[in-house]
């Protein structure tokens, strides 16, 4: 996530509500090293910012600590309701709230549970728009890609808008997990055509994953091994002559080992993936560990810039972006094998 030079140091002021600064308490830091409570994390720091009268309560956080608690604490907060589900809104990116959520709940995470560190930051353009393309993996919460702005906004101080999958926004049960309009106050920006060109017009920096959906579903068995590249990125950067900076992550595939992706249960629950591991009792004893991931060491390695130029159609764009992925690919046998030898 993105940084904003426009904040007071130690206090922020928002749209929605005007409050101190969330500082992280006792109760974060149990929250932290105890995998139910990172829901709450997230839905704590929204509401403290927010006025969210359909959001989780206090009964219903302690209620998540507790095993198969989280779907009593759904029982009473749908009767709470009116036996309805929350109120959802269209809400706009707001750099501020995206700063905090950096600063009071990525930064604890990133720093102590997933270690993110940039490599080859030599390789770091000075001049912005660009497309930050990134193998993307872990059939889990998104924490490669989060982590990446994360690191990319303390690094450069830039302001990062992801494209996520449909799902973050729409999916139903997206509704009760994290707070409406989570996604795009962030700067969550949907993983459409239109929606993707309309943000490269406004020179924004992308962060984007190529792969789509098919990079984190394809289980444990096909780790490091890149999926099809999807061509709308090759497309719209000539279009735009905006540049692609590759980043190859590593780390990525243990923040949800050893999972298969199970297609039609998949289906049944209109979800975008439905992982298989010796992790899932867990998740059905607990719930709201869905934003969990394993602990895994998360390193980024910035690859050198590339221009799209002069691809006339199609089929060459597709043979572009195939290009590219096997360029990635190349060097993510290469990290790999030196990592295994110990350099």
């Amino acid at each position: 996530m993105a940084a904003s030079d426009q904040h007071p140091h130690n206090i922020y002021q928002f749209k929605q509500k005007s409050v101190g600064r969330f500082n992280f308490s006792w109760f974060d830091w149990f929250c932290l090293w105890y995998p139910p409570g990172w829901l709450i994390l997230f839905n704590r720091h929204w509401q403290h910012y927010h006025d969210d009268p359909d959001g989780w309560n206090w009964l219903e956080y302690i209620l998540f600590l507790i095993p198969c608690g989280f779907y009593l604490a759904l029982l009473i907060r749908w009767l709470r309701l009116g036996c309805r589900i929350p109120c959802t809104q269209q809400n706009e990116f707001n750099p501020n709230y995206q700063t905090a959520f950096r600063e009071e709940i990525l930064q604890p995470i990133v720093k102590y549970y997933f270690h993110g560190k940039l490599q080859q930051i030599e390789n770091l353009p000075q001049h912005t728009p660009i497309i930050v393309a990134m193998n993307h993996a872990g059939m889990c919460f998104p924490w490669d890609i989060l982590t990446l702005g994360y690191l990319l906004s303390k690094q450069q101080g830039w302001v990062v808008y992801p494209l996520a999958g449909i799902d973050l926004f729409e999916n139903p049960w997206m509704t009760w997990w994290l707070p409406p309009g989570w996604s795009q106050v962030l700067g969550g920006i949907k993983a459409k055509y239109d929606d993707f060109e309309a943000a490269i017009e406004q020179q924004k920096i992308l962060l984007y994953a190529p792969e789509g959906l098919r990079g984190p579903g394809k289980g444990w068995k096909k780790r490091y091994q890149l999926e099809k590249f999807d061509i709308s990125f090759i497309q719209l950067s000539q279009k735009y002559k905006i540049p692609i900076l590759p980043v190859i992550c590593i780390g990525s595939e243990n923040l949800h080992p050893y999972t298969l992706n199970i297609s039609w249960l998949q289906k049944i629950f209109n979800l975008p993936f439905l992982p298989i591991s010796p992790l899932i009792p867990w998740f059905a004893i607990f719930p709201s560990m869905g934003v969990w991931a394993a602990k895994s060491k998360l390193r980024y390695f910035i690859q050198p810039l590339i221009k799209v130029e002069n691809v006339n159609n199609r089929g060459e764009f597709y043979q572009k972006a195939q290009e590219l992925r096997k360029k990635m690919q190349t060097q993510i046998n290469q990290l790999l094998r030196d990592e295994k030898s110990g350099f």
